[in-house]
């Protein structure tokens, strides 16, 4: 079983590497994009054994202690098999 955990700044927060990316885009020609967040991908192998919900829990309380800055990130958790 993997969890998937994307983590992206929260709305409000700043992120001059989403604007560096923008800007290096529209270089490039792409006047098409409006906005630009860059995250981070976590991808976890879990043990066998677990429930989804166990394993969705027990990557939550990863997320909280851990992968993410609560403060300044929000995070997202998908169970695949």
């Amino acid at each position: 079983m993997k969890a998937i955990v994307n983590i992206y700044l929260k709305e409000g927060v700043l992120d001059p590497q989403g604007k560096a990316v923008k800007h290096a885009l529209e270089s490039l020609g792409f006047k098409d994009v409006e906005e630009v967040r860059v995250g981070k991908q976590i991808i976890l192998t879990l043990k066998d054994g677990l429930s989804q919900e166990e394993a969705r829990k027990e990557v939550e309380e990863m997320c909280e202690k851990l992968l993410a800055n609560t403060v300044i990130e929000d995070y997202s958790i998908e169970i695949v098999q």
